[in-house]
C-alpha cells in the first residue's frame, strides 16, 4: 500500500482568552493525503479549517500533533531545514490583493520565492513567463503592480506564485468566497485544470459546498474545531452519515423550478 502524501496525527491549537479559559480552534484533528488528491474542507464560518490550513503550513504552530509529509513530521522542523521543506508546501489565501505586495511588480512576486531558493536569474526569468501561460495571463504582465488587475486575475496570479517552486502540496483556503460569482468560476475551473494537467495534490478549504463537490476528490465536515464526517465527495452528498454534515447540505439554497 501507498503510504500517503500527508498524515495529519491528533492535531490541536488552543488559546487561552481574557477570562484565562481555554478555546479549542482545533482539536485532535487526524486525516491523510494520498498523492494527486484532492482533499475539501468544509464547515461554518469560526469551525477551525482556517486555523488547520495555517497550521499546515506552520504560518500558526500547532498547540498538539504531527504534520507528516511524506512521512516526515513538517511540525518539528526548524532553522534551515523549515526553510527547504517550505518549498513543499505552499498557501492560496483567501483575499488575492491583501496576499499580494503592492510595491512589488507581479514579475517580483512571481521571481521572489525562486530566488530565496536559489535559482538563477535566466532560470527565473523562463520560470515567470511559464507560469503566467501556465494561469492564463500575458507575459506583459511581469511589469505591472497588482492594482492593475481585477480580483480573479490578482488570484491567478497568486496560484502562480503558489505553484512557483512546484510544491508537493498546495493548502488553497476558500481562494474564490472574495470574488465576484461571475468571476469564481473562472477559477474553480482553472483549478480542475491545473489539478488534471499537473498532478496537483491539495487541501482546498471553503465554506460553499458546491464549490468543494466541483473539485475535491474526498470531502471532510468540519464543526467546532474537529471532523465530524470523511467521504468521497458524491457520498458525502448523496448519504451524508453525520447531522451536522445533513443539515449543512439541507441549506443549500434551492432553485425552484
Amino acid at each position: 500500500m501507498t503510504a500517503p502524501l500527508l498524515a495529519v496525527e491528533h492535531l490541536s491549537k488552543h488559546y487561552v482568552d481574557a477570562a484565562n479559559r481555554n478555546v479549542l480552534a482545533v482539536n485532535d484533528v487526524s486525516f491523510e493525503l494520498a498523492q494527486g488528491e484532492v482533499l475539501g474542507i468544509v464547515g461554518e464560518s469560526g469551525c477551525g479549517k482556517t486555523t488547520l490550513g495555517r497550521m499546515l503550513i506552520r504560518v500558526l504552530e500547532p498547540t498538539a500533533g504531527r504534520i507528516l509529509l511524506e512521512g516526515r513530521d513538517f511540525a518539528s522542523l526548524r532553522g534551515s531545514a523549515l526553510k527547504a521543506a517550505r518549498r513543499d508546501l505552499q498557501m492560496v489565501f483567501q483575499d488575492p490583493f491583501g496576499s499580494l505586495n503592492p510595491r512589488h511588480t507581479v514579475g517580483h512576486i512571481l521571481a521572489e520565492p525562486l530566488i530565496v531558493h536559489g535559482m538563477d536569474r535566466a532560470a527565473v526569468n523562463m520560470r515567470v513567463n511559464e507560469l503566467l501561460a501556465t494561469v492564463g495571463l500575458p507575459a506583459s504582465s511581469v511589469a505591472r503592480y497588482p492594482h492593475e488587475f481585477s480580483g480573479g486575475q490578482r488570484q491567478r496570479i497568486a496560484i502562480a506564485r503558489a505553484l512557483a517552486l512546484k510544491p508537493k502540496l498546495i493548502i488553497a483556503d476558500e481562494p474564490v468566497s472574495a470574488l465576484d460569482v461571475s468571476i469564481q468560476s473562472q477559477i474553480i475551473n482553472l483549478i480542475v485544470d491545473l489539478r488534471e494537467q499537473l498532478g496537483l495534490s491539495m487541501i482546498f478549504i471553503s465554506h460553499d459546498l458546491s464549490v468543494v463537490r466541483h473539485v475535491s476528490n474526498r470531502i471532510a465536515v468540519m464543526k467546532a474545531g474537529s471532523i465530524v464526517e470523511v467521504g468521497a465527495a458524491e457520498d458525502v452528498f448523496t448519504h451524508p452519515k453525520h447531522a451536522y454534515t445533513q443539515a449543512l447540505l439541507a441549506a443549500i439554497p434551492k432553485i425552484p423550478t
